[in-house]
């Protein structure tokens, strides 16, 4: 298993993975993991990095990367929707919770979607709560608030504008 450190505009990023593609990426967190599990390979996520540079700057709307993330089939099942929700926009947990075919799931969906091993990538931040507000973010809500500012999403109070 490899990591790399990424400066984002955001915070230090730790991307962690390997040829079966990223596991997790760590924002504003102390590496959970111990180092010397791990092998520093900048070299190995040059691809992650560019598209996270190209994110950052406006130029990516959606990552082509290979994803391995370590969860539920629960979990995944919300993961893989999340991925699918388009730069720029946004949606309820309820939302999600109905696209997975299980419309009382929300709290479920909220704690998946809190468990997102690679934020940003997985836009977890995309999700808010069906009264326009922003809710929960494992970087922090000011966090969320920069990455849907980012995405010409304009917020005011922890809440979206329309």
């Amino acid at each position: 298993m490899y990591y790399s450190i990424y400066e984002s505009p955001i915070s230090p990023m730790i991307i962690v993975g390997d040829e079966i593609g990223i596991t997790n990426i760590y924002l504003n967190k102390v590496f959970k993991e111990s180092f010397n599990k791990y092998i520093r390979n900048d070299k190995f996520f040059e691809k992650v990095i560019n598209q996270l540079d190209d994110y950052f700057h406006g130029k990516l709307y959606k990552f082509d990367l290979k994803l391995n993330p370590i969860g539920t089939d629960f979990q995944k099942k919300v993961w893989n929707k999340l991925v699918e929700i388009p730069y720029g926009q946004v949606c309820s947990y309820k939302d999600i919770a109905n696209s997975i075919g299980n419309i009382k799931a929300c709290r479920a969906v909220g704690m998946a979607n809190s468990k997102n091993p690679i934020p940003i990538i997985i836009p977890c931040h995309r999700v808010i709560g069906s009264n326009g507000r922003l809710t929960g973010y494992a970087g922090g809500l000011d966090v969320k608030e920069k990455l849907l500012n980012l995405e010409g999403i304009v917020t005011k109070g922890n809440k979206i504008l329309k």
